[in-house]
């Protein structure tokens, strides 16, 4: 008796598809030093753009890495990712690129989760991963822009990233979905009604109108991925804004209706407390009392909203949108046909990151104590080093001046 191969009880093992041989080829685009030296890193100038990945024929990028040394915070604003499936001249991902790996406001959070992680290098130093799997039939292409004033990578000047891919032997099934990753900024929200800035309950919203929205695609698909973002300027617990979702044209009431902010992220109620897991995340929370920055991520991995025709994911700023906060976000989904248009991207001054006065000071004085430490060949300097770093990334700047001044 034949037993089928899709019936094998191998298949329902939890890493079964590593036991079939499969008709593809690894590859990998990387910043390797082409000279067989050990210079493996690009150099990305004021205001140029290079080529992470070209491909022709049929593929799938598997995992997409990128890391520096020492850059400027505004580095993870200034580099935007773009790709391009199938020679399309619209990008079907345009994202700053620390948004795009899950930095929020372009502050340092270490976490692991099943399609994004942030891991930790030298104090200064992290490597940024991402796992989505981005399928093209004839034409790859992803690039990196460089939008700021300096060369990306601090005193060095370097990036270093790997684009691991697939290369197939047959094409791909012709209902294949494209990956599409879009990003948007409100820098201060409206609050609407007579009591702005409030935690409410009993203000009426019925129809979504006001809401902040991460996301508007047209065509068939599914969204799977969410990036948010708020500097909570008002104080206080921000969070009672729902989600509502709105599908193939729904008007009131939404498609999905939820509950809460911390809900869509899998907290308890009103978290201040950072926390990371495979789907869900609070990876960022500036301060106890909910004010300032707040990063928070949901995977929809098991439970993808899917769409035949549109979807628009929007959510309140506030209970009926009556707080006037600063929002930013990155909507992540698949769809077919390749998206036509995307939302213009922000100005490159209405993407720096809310900064700290100080920080400019700070990072030139980090930057010459470390040259100084290298240079004595100070190596317990160049450990406590390690220290300053990681204070100064994650935007505690006091923490970074105080460290500062025992190198003196």
């Amino acid at each position: 008796m034949t037993v089928l191969a899709n019936a094998h009880p191998l298949n329902s093992l939890q890493a079964g598809h590593l036991l079939r041989p499969v008709r593809a080829n690894s590859r990998r685009s990387s910043s390797w030093d082409r000279t067989g030296a050990n210079h493996d890193w690009v150099s990305v100038g004021a205001g140029e753009t290079v080529t992470l990945l070209e491909h022709d024929g049929p593929g799938c990028v598997t995992h997409f890495y990128a890391a520096m040394i020492m850059p400027r915070i505004t580095d993870y604003r200034d580099a935007i990712v773009r790709c391009y499936w199938e020679g399309s001249s619209v990008p079907s991902v345009e994202v700053p690129l620390g948004d795009f790996f899950g930095l929020s406001h372009a502050r340092i959070r270490e976490f692991s989760s099943q399609m994004m992680a942030v891991n930790p290098g030298y104090g200064p130093s992290h490597g940024l991963n991402c796992y989505f799997p981005m399928p093209f039939s004839q034409h790859a292409l992803i690039t990196l822009e460089n939008r700021g004033e300096h060369t990306l990578g601090g005193p060095h000047g370097a990036l270093w990233f790997h684009v691991d891919y697939d290369a197939y032997a047959e094409p791909l099934p012709d209902d294949t979905l494209h990956f599409h990753a879009q990003f948007r900024q409100e820098l201060t929200t409206e609050a609407i009604g007579d009591e702005p800035n409030q935690t409410l309950h009993d203000a009426v919203n019925l129809t979504g109108a006001e809401n902040y929205v991460v996301l508007e695609a047209e065509g068939r698909g599914h969204m799977v991925g969410l990036h948010l973002q708020v500097n909570n300027k008002a104080g206080g617990w921000y969070g009672e804004g729902d989600d509502m979702v709105f599908i193939d044209g729904a008007t009131w009431p939404p498609s999905i209706h939820g509950t809460g902010t911390e809900e869509i992220f899998g907290g308890g109620a009103c978290p201040n407390v950072e926390y990371s897991s495979a789907y869900t995340g609070f990876h960022m929370i500036e301060s106890p009392d909910f004010a300032g920055l707040t990063g928070m991520y949901r995977w929809y991995v098991h439970d993808p909203l899917r769409f035949e025709q549109n979807i628009r994911w929007t959510i309140e700023h506030g209970h009926a949108n009556n707080f006037a906060n600063g929002y930013a976000s990155v909507g992540y989904w698949y769809q077919d046909p390749i998206a036509t248009r995307q939302p213009e991207l922000p100005s490159r001054t209405d993407l720096l990151p809310p900064l700290d006065p100080r920080h400019e000071d700070l990072y030139e004085r980090m930057i010459a104590t470390a040259r100084r430490a290298r240079e004595n060949g100070d190596s317990l300097g160049l450990l406590r080093f390690d220290e300053l770093g990681l204070a100064f990334y994650r935007g505690d700047w006091d923490v970074a001046e105080r460290l500062l001044e025992t190198f003196a």
